[in-house]
């Protein structure tokens, strides 16, 4: 039933502000407006009215939305620039919500696909207050979608201000808040002066108007510069939580009232001096944590190191270089199964791509010549030039290798120490604190509030939740220094833990420099130049080696290309059908004479024609780190025949579980039936092979020397050389474990003897204020400290 009437004193369901001219009634649910009504006939009529159980009052007041508020997003040229993918059937977009502020948003922005078919995913970023849109645009156009969010009381902030995007604008507002705080507290203590030098009953009258002055100048301090202390802590209670916050907020409303109450009833002058003292060390403390975070750059930092290269073509030569030095121009050559680093123009005919990893859609989609290619797609065939039409995204290809398909399930076990003892540890500071209130109240009441503000300054666990982040970030700079790239900080975590390593064998233990390569059989120099285009096509080690092998050169063009991981490659040159790769794939059933290389065979039309034998050489010194993991070292996992088999006993030694012909299937399997018996794994590989292997283990770490492999499903990328220092490096993530656990001892000392003394008396709120960030300045530099130490005496 729905009806109107004029009451002036009912609060809207939805949004909460004050229905002022007239109420609009719909289920006995007042409205201020006809905009909050129709949201909660929408929400009501999708069943998604658990929207106003997460929170009271969760909308924000609605602005008239009208169709063609948002017509210009259909813009070709608009859409390009907003666009962080785009195709027939899936585009993905970014906006920036400022109305974002509580947890029934977060809910709501999460469930959008429930209000609109064409929406396929929504995921809400809550500290860059922005939500990512996965939308299907036959079914629904990006004006949709924004119009359907701004109707919802979320109207998206859109900048078009250059093709790169939105241009991050900095933050000053906690700079600002600082300079309050600190004028006010500057000021109030000048006006104090005269109670400092003991003169307070001299000139009564002036005392007087300098109390009054400094009531004013601490009311913008408490509600400008510290609300978001006040905001935190009431949001918390709104979601029946307590955080960190609530002890400071308490602090300062009481300091602030009682305050407050002696000078207006001329009983005293007040603590105003180390209330907005108060406030201004907290908001510096807060400042130097958010410098700190920026100068660490957990994301930057990986960015930067990001290790895949891919062949940029100068004067008709190909040379590999690292993505993030690619800019708008350069044209690129990409090989089968390779990542497309940067969004480009396709310079050849057609091409088909794999962009599974950013869709989920595991059906190739056909290119033509002069469309648009988007980063983090997959070339699946035969090798092809773009155009890059501008730098590469670092932060995209990111997002694709923390990807939800691509996440561990297994949470951090530190968050969860930090979360529930933050927790625990903020209501006993607020017992405590009520106990020592009490007891001081009946001792010494003239000192009550300084001690009770005191405590719940002083146990603040603020440095409590900085130990993990600080120490496994300064951890992930040096893993990146020795050019093993972690894609998150929790891969350290389960490297700790890692009891059992499994290698795969080409590619990793050994490796592709100078191999000594012999041909057999049957095969013509025109053979040869066609089998060397065919595996030109791969970034297969073997491929390519035997790609750089031969001399001849081909200029026909490669029909019906395919690669089948584990087994090899086929493509039809000059009317016949050529195959390399192994004996099965290839139809050879004679039995190799040279048993102790690898073999890569070669057939055309069907018919058996020669064969490669490769020594391969073996990682130098990596036989000294396999006997210094010592029992940790499990298997040898490898796609080739076992004719290597002694060669990689005598390297790996008896102990060691040897496994020839294992399809990728038959890896993964291997790795879940360790993992069953209560193993945590590291799977070692090339990225090719063994993507499922690396995506099942515990940590996958994919080896990489100079060519442009990636995988989102690995944990990290290791550079080939560095492969002789795995041993130190799980040695350097096991002491992470020590470090935390100090950083955690640390913490509790400092508040165990800061509370202490603070509920004796023996603290004032100022300098429990200071003390407070100089207890994070502690932590921050023992964990960085203790890193650097820990590195330096593995020296790995």
């Amino acid at each position: 039933m729905t009806s109107t009437a004029v009451i002036n004193d009912l609060k809207c369901f939805h949004c909460g502000q004050a229905c002022e001219d007239e109420t609009l009634w719909l289920n006995e649910k007042p409205f201020c407006c006809y905009g909050c009504k129709t949201v909660y006939e929408i929400l009501d009529s999708n069943n998604l009215c658990e929207y106003y159980d997460l929170d009271k009052n969760p909308g924000v007041q609605l602005k008239d939305v009208s169709d063609e508020t948002y017509a210009y997003l259909n813009e070709n040229d608009v859409l390009k620039k907003l666009l962080e993918f785009n195709s027939d059937t899936f585009a993905k977009v970014t906006f920036y919500i400022p109305a974002m502020h509580c947890i029934s948003c977060i809910w709501l922005l999460e469930n959008l696909r429930k209000l609109n078919k064409g929406i396929l995913h929504s995921e809400v970023n809550f500290a860059k207050k922005s939500v990512t849109i996965d939308y299907n645009p036959q079914q629904s156009k990006l004006s949709t979608v924004a119009q359907l969010i701004a109707s919802l009381g979320y109207a998206p902030k859109i900048t078009l201000e250059d093709s790169e995007g939105v241009k991050k604008k900095t933050d000053l507002s906690l700079a600002l808040k600082v300079g309050v705080a600190g004028f006010c507290f500057g000021n109030i203590m000048l006006f104090s002066f005269p109670e400092y030098l003991g003169l307070d009953h001299a000139e009564k009258d002036l005392m007087r108007i300098f109390s009054w002055l400094n009531l004013g100048l601490a009311i913008p301090a408490f509600f400008f510069s510290g609300f978001d202390y006040l905001k935190s802590a009431f949001n918390s209670f709104k979601q029946k939580q307590v955080n960190i916050d609530v002890p400071i907020a308490a602090g300062l409303i009481a300091l602030f009232l009682r305050s407050a109450y002696d000078i207006i009833t001329a009983t005293g002058p007040g603590y105003l001096d180390s209330f907005t003292g108060l406030i201004f060390f907290l908001l510096i403390g807060r400042w130097f944590q958010s410098k700190t975070y920026e100068s660490l750059a957990f994301d930057r930092d990986f960015t930067a190191y990001f290790p895949l290269a891919v062949n940029k073509i100068e004067q008709e030569v190909s040379k590999p270089t690292i993505i993030y030095k690619l800019r708008k121009g350069d044209c690129i050559q990409i090989r089968n199964m390779e990542l497309i680093p940067a969004d480009s123009t396709l310079l050849n005919d057609s091409a088909y791509i794999d962009y599974s990893f950013v869709t989920g859609e595991a059906r190739p989609v056909k290119v033509k010549k002069g469309e648009l290619i988007y980063a983090g797609g997959r070339l699946i065939g035969s090798p092809i030039k773009l155009l890059v039409n501008k730098a590469t995204s670092q932060s995209h290809l990111t997002s694709l290798w923390n990807n939800e398909a691509f996440k561990k399930v297994e949470e951090s076990k530190y968050q969860k120490i930090i979360d529930r003892a933050a927790r625990k540890f903020t209501w006993i500071v607020l017992v405590i604190a009520f106990i020592t209130a009490i007891y001081w109240q009946i001792t010494v009441p003239s000192q009550m509030w300084l001690v009770l503000t005191s405590v719940l300054m002083v146990a603040c666990p603020c440095a409590l939740a900085l130990a993990a982040p600080f120490t496994l970030g300064s951890m992930l700079r040096v893993f990146g220094k020795k050019q093993l790239y972690l894609k998150n900080a929790d891969v350290i975590e389960r490297m700790a833990a890692i009891d059992t390593v499994v290698f795969d064998k080409t590619g990793t233990v050994t490796h592709g420099n100078n191999p000594d390569i012999t041909i057999v059989g049957d095969l013509t120099e025109g053979d040869l130049s066609r089998v060397k285009m065919l595996a030109g096509y791969s970034t297969h080690p073997l491929s390519v080696m035997i790609a750089k092998h031969i001399k001849h050169f081909s200029v026909e063009a490669v029909l019906d290309f395919k690669e089948v991981p584990g087994k090899g490659l086929e493509g039809v040159i000059g009317s016949r059908r050529f195959r390399i790769g192994s004996a099965s794939f290839t139809g050879w059933h004679e039995k190799a004479k040279h048993n102790s290389y690898s073999q890569v065979y070669v057939s055309i039309n069907e018919e058996p024609k020669g064969m490669f034998i490769i020594r391969t050489a073996i990682r130098k010194n990596i036989k000294d780190m396999l006997e210094r993991l010592g029992d940790k070292c499990h298997s040898l996992l490898s796609g080739d025949n076992d004719t290597v088999r002694e060669e990689m006993k005598n390297l790996f030694g008896s102990k060691v579980q040897l496994h020839f012909n294992q399809s990728p299937q038959e890896k993964l399997n291997y790795i879940q039936d360790l993992q069953r018996q209560g193993k945590k794994v590291m799977m070692i590989g090339d990225g090719l092979n063994d993507a499922g292997a690396l995506k099942q283990s515990d940590v996958g770490i994919a080896i990489t020397d100079d060519n442009g492999i990636f995988t989102p499903a690995c944990d990290g990328i290791l550079h080939g050389d560095k492969i002789t220092s795995l041993d130190k490096m799980l040695q350097f993530a096991k002491s992470s474990s020590g470090i935390l656990k100090t950083g955690f001892a640390i913490s509790f000392f400092y508040n165990a003897i800061a509370l202490t003394f603070a509920v004796t008396g023996h603290l004032t709120p100022l300098i429990a204020a200071i003390i407070m960030p100089i207890s994070s300045i502690s932590v921050v530099g023992f964990s960085t400290l203790a890193v650097k130490l820990a590195a330096s005496r593995i020296k790995f």
